[in-house]
């Protein structure tokens, strides 16, 4: 029988449980996500968006930059290949595994302290 190459369920669940659990990282989540939400809004209703991508960019560091490291499709600098909508993605992605790696540290530090 071939070996299944899906993601485990349960990893996801461990790891958004990770990222969700204590206040740390839902404090952390609900900056990312208010920087993301006024990110959309400057690019689809404001009528000029000026720097709004700064927010969620800095926000997110140091995964959100890896968007930024790997080189374009065509390797055409003019050509607008981070879309808004792949930018919103790549950046919530970021901040669910920033979020994931503080639960982390959280939960290490309360097992320390504890002991």
């Amino acid at each position: 029988m071939a070996p299944t190459t899906r993601p485990c369920p349960g990893r996801l669940r461990a790891w958004l449980t990770l990222a969700t659990d204590n206040w740390l990282s839902r404090g952390y989540l609900a900056a990312a996500g208010s920087a993301i939400g006024f990110f959309l809004y400057a690019v689809y209703l404001s009528p000029d968006p000026g720097f709004a991508a700064i927010w969620p960019f800095a926000a997110t560091l140091p995964l959100s930059a890896i968007a930024f490291l790997t080189p374009t499709p065509e390797l055409d600098p003019a050509t607008n290949w981070l879309t808004p909508l792949l930018f919103t993605t790549w950046v919530s992605l970021c901040a669910l595994v920033n979020a994931g790696l503080l639960g982390m540290a959280a939960r290490a530090f309360r097992t320390r302290s504890a002991a």
